[in-house]
């Protein structure tokens, strides 16, 4: 049976509280497909006998489910790769200059799906820059979706997978296969540390960051949730801090503490510190 236009705001509704995910009307198909598979893990026919559990139900577990399951997953090795080679040829050796009496550089990828993005970074610094195997440096991973942290967490990757965007040279200098999949090396994963987050709910952490990777997440914010999200962020950067965002991401319209700088073939923004 479709679900009621009453079931679908409902959904809609929940999604939103949880994740701040917000379903437009176009996408209102996808609470059928991407959430039949959770209504049937939990032994429920269909949709609408999902929708009736959580309205008996409301504070249990699934909520969380149903926001993680909406959630978007497609990523891959040095997606949109001009970023990555701005990190190499001009942001990762200013900050080794800046940072020299401390050592420490921490980096964050708020969205991180299944961790191509934070393994891409990773392969970035072993690869190019020596000198920071004696330094402190850590890669912060956060995801809403648990599946997803504990994917990233294990550096665990199909052929598939690995094929798109990832040159042939680093995956067998850096992964080792593992039957019909390949798995980061050690040294690659002690570079990452993956924890869940909702970016609409606390931050589990107190660290200052000198890059942030926020891409390809924001467009399924309101205005509102994306003006919270940034401020936020810009709060928990060092003031000559670096954040990337997706290719189709502005922050035109939007009362946030950050300016635009170009970098090589991309874009980054700038805190603006008062």
């Amino acid at each position: 049976m479709p679900l009621a236009p009453v079931e679908i705001a409902f959904l809609k509704q929940i999604i939103a509280e949880r994740s701040g995910n917000v379903i437009s009307a176009n996408q209102d198909y996808l609470l059928e497909s991407r959430l039949a598979p959770v209504a049937k893990s939990v032994g429920l026919p269909n949709v609408n006998a999902l929708v009736a559990e959580l309205k008996k139900q409301p504070g249990g577990y699934l909520p969380e489910r149903i926001a993680e399951a909406m959630t978007i997953n497609e990523t891959s090795f040095f997606r949109d790769g001009a970023p990555f080679e701005a990190l190499r040829t001009d942001i990762l050796p200013a900050l080794i200059q800046k940072r020299a009496a401390t050592r420490n550089i921490n980096i964050w990828c708020g969205a991180s799906s299944s961790g191509q993005e934070p393994y891409s970074i990773a392969l970035t610094i072993r690869e190019f820059f020596n000198e920071l195997n004696l330094w402190n440096v850590k890669i912060l991973a956060t995801d809403l979706s648990e599946e997803m942290v504990k994917r990233t967490a294990d550096g665990s990757y199909s052929q598939f997978e690995m094929n798109r965007g990832l040159p042939t040279a680093l995956l067998v200098k850096h992964f080792d296969r593992t039957g019909a999949n390949w798995r980061a090396k050690p040294e690659l994963r002690k570079l990452i540390d993956a924890r869940r987050m909702n970016l609409t709910g606390a931050w589990p952490t107190t660290t200052f960051y000198d890059v942030v990777f926020l891409r390809n997440v924001l467009i399924y914010f309101d205005q509102p949730s994306k003006e919270r999200i940034l401020t936020r962020i810009a709060k928990v950067m060092r003031p000559d801090g670096y954040l990337f965002l997706g290719g189709g991401e502005t922050l035109i319209n939007l009362n946030v503490p950050f300016l635009r700088e170009p970098i090589g073939k991309t874009v980054c923004f700038r805190p603006v510190t008062t």
